[in-house]
């Protein structure tokens, strides 16, 4: 039980977040559809997707946002983001591969991160990762974007 109160929390918090996305956009132009989805490998080792109404420490969940331009114009230069929700860890595995990560919530910047460690110039561990970014380039009127990223349940 308290794996699936943690997944509905987490499913909250992130969709508030990604929700605030929509205050920059005029008359609610741009709406948005967010999926947790747990990740099964079957026996023949196809990938398949379930709603993810619970989940496991080890668990693989998608988190998908859907975004959908509801206006009759195209909407340029989209930024759309999907925090990492809490106890879970970020794979390193997104859709498109084009995001942009944070470990503060404010500097975003290509993946993998890097830092300096001892002189050295290392990747920041996916473990940190607090948020993910996009830029949508162009979003057609009627037409949708997904972006998804992979979490590991801590």
């Amino acid at each position: 039980m308290k794996s699936f109160q943690f997944l509905r929390h987490a499913l909250i918090a992130t969709t508030v977040s990604a929700c605030l996305i929509n205050i920059s956009y005029a008359a609610d132009s741009l709406k948005m559809q967010l999926q947790a989805n747990k990740i099964v490998k079957t026996a023949d080792g196809k990938v398949s997707y379930i709603a993810a109404s619970n989940a496991q420490k080890g668990e693989t969940i998608q988190y998908r946002a859907t975004y959908t331009n509801v206006i009759d114009q195209s909407i340029n230069d989209v930024a759309v983001t999907l925090p990492i929700p809490t106890n879970m860890v970020f794979t390193g595995e997104t859709k498109p591969n084009s995001a942009q990560a944070t470990i503060d919530g404010k500097n975003y910047a290509d993946m993998p991160l890097m830092r300096k460690v001892d002189g050295k110039i290392v990747k920041v561990p996916l473990s940190e990762y607090k948020a993910l970014r996009w830029n949508i380039k162009l979003l057609p009127a009627n037409k949708s974007a997904d972006v998804s990223l992979n979490t590991t349940v801590n």
